[in-house]
């Protein structure tokens, strides 16, 4: 059964704790990949000035355990969801879906035509369970490691 969270939208003082969800997704949550590539991905947490910038750029979808932040999805001008992480140990409870269904209808509210990512080996089967298809597999380049991703697309408003 899954377990009760609480959504919210991110505001500025949820930063600092944005960057250890997802630094506790990459480097100590289940991964298709090596742990030279986690630490590449995700070197160290983030923060500072331009941490601030990025996501202030963005909405971001939050759920929370009590105080505790344990998921979040972001969403930006054009439909596109750079960020969907969930803690280990929230993974399989139902968030990742929760938090997608605040950003399709927030997207949707806006009129959108499509959501789009660049989604990582862990991250391609969520978001296939939610309407997404591949439109391209990728390899990127990160610190030095190559990187296999999906681009994916959920279209929401056809194009007649």
């Amino acid at each position: 059964m899954p377990h009760p969270h609480i959504l919210t939208w991110a505001t500025p003082a949820d930063h600092a704790a944005l960057a250890d969800v997802i630094f506790d997704a990459v480097r100590n949550g289940p991964s298709k990949y090596t742990q030279a590539q986690r630490v590449a991905w995700v070197p160290e947490r983030r923060g500072g000035p331009e941490w601030d910038a990025r996501l202030a750029a963005k909405d971001i979808a939050i759920g929370r355990n009590g105080t505790h932040i344990i998921g979040l999805m972001s969403i930006e001008p054009g439909g596109y969801i750079d960020f969907a992480f969930i803690r280990p140990e929230a993974q399989g409870t139902g968030l990742f879906r929760a938090l997608f269904e605040m950003v399709e209808a927030h997207a949707r509210a806006l009129q959108e035509p499509r959501l789009w990512v660049h989604a990582s080996l862990m991250a391609e089967p969520a978001f296939a369970a939610v309407g997404f298809a591949v439109t391209e597999s990728q390899i990127v380049q990160i610190g030095g490691q190559d990187f296999k991703r999906a681009l994916m697309e959920k279209i929401l408003i056809p194009i007649c």
